[in-house]
């Protein structure tokens, strides 16, 4: 990871016949379906990866303010990068305009892809008259448009999926967090979305690492995961996280003991205050930074 933007720059070998595949990453970063379908086009001849998200207000964080909105559309962009290329996948990226109508034209614009991986929500809505975004680029552009749901219901109706919200910056990518996911997904078929709000002195960048390094982990496992990297305070996050997405259960990680801040807060009874969904709590080390 750096602190530079993702360069527009196509690699020489996606300028031939096989074309360029873009993903365009409306909400969240990561999916395990977004991978195994650029690993299906890569198969069948593309030639190069393009990934773009457009500096839109996510719909779980309460971001207000521009930098924060621009910054989490790069940890978007940024943080499947990485996903990817532990897969053995380079793509290059770019952050778009804040609409993401225009940012999706000005990436198509910007790449010419063979065909346009627009991951979102089904229901991803845009302009004054609220316009569905998905149906709208099928008709718009002359590019194929294959829709790549966010959200497991988007593609199909499973009531046996437990959707776990996980709640974790320090211990994202922690050895005793990441093998406590991967067994509750073996008893029972699991769904995680991640939310990492700001903690400690951790950089954008590391948490960005941290994130992705655990949704590969997870991909290998088969186990369906998304994140978003940068959010506000956590209690924060988790409120707009639960009123916007099907959460059945949060999931707290934490540093242990007198080590998190998040406890010295009062953060785990704040949220089950809040909420009827079942509340767990995971406590971790300051192992498991990806190397």
């Amino acid at each position: 990871m750096t602190n530079q933007e993702p360069s527009h720059q196509l690699p020489a070998s996606a300028e031939g016949d096989g074309g360029v595949v873009l993903a365009f990453l409306s909400e969240v970063a990561g999916g395990r379906k977004l991978l195994e379908t650029i690993r299906d086009r890569l198969e069948a001849g593309a030639e190069g990866v393009a990934l773009a998200a457009p500096q839109n207000q996510p719909m779980a964080g309460q971001i207000v303010d521009r930098d924060e909105v621009r910054e989490a559309a790069l940890s978007r962009v940024e943080v499947t990068q990485a996903v990817l290329r532990d897969f053995g996948v380079e793509a290059v990226g770019a952050v778009m305009d804040p609409d993401p109508a225009l940012a999706l034209d000005d990436a198509i614009r910007a790449f010419s892809p063979r065909e346009v991986l627009l991951s979102c929500l089904y229901d991803t809505r845009f302009g004054l008259t609220r316009k569905d975004l998905v149906e709208w680029a099928k008709q718009h552009f002359d590019v194929p448009v294959t829709h790549i749901p966010v959200r497991i219901e988007d593609d199909a109706i499973r009531w046996d999926v437990t959707h776990t919200l996980v709640v974790a910056t320090q211990t994202v990518a922690g050895a005793d967090l990441v093998a406590h996911l991967k067994r509750k997904a073996a008893e029972r078929p699991h769904r995680y979305t991640f939310i990492s709000p700001p903690s400690g002195q951790l950089s954008r960048e590391q948490v960005c690492e941290r994130l992705a390094s655990t949704l590969a982990e997870l991909y290998r496992s088969d186990i369906d995961a998304t994140g978003q990297p940068m959010s506000p305070a956590p209690l924060a996050a988790i409120q707009n996280a639960i009123e916007h997405y099907r959460v059945d259960e949060v999931l707290i990680s934490t540093l242990a003991g007198e080590q998190s801040k998040w406890l010295e807060e009062g953060l785990i009874d704040q949220v089950r205050a809040m909420t009827d969904k079942p509340v767990e709590h995971v406590e971790g080390g300051r192992e498991g930074v990806p190397a």
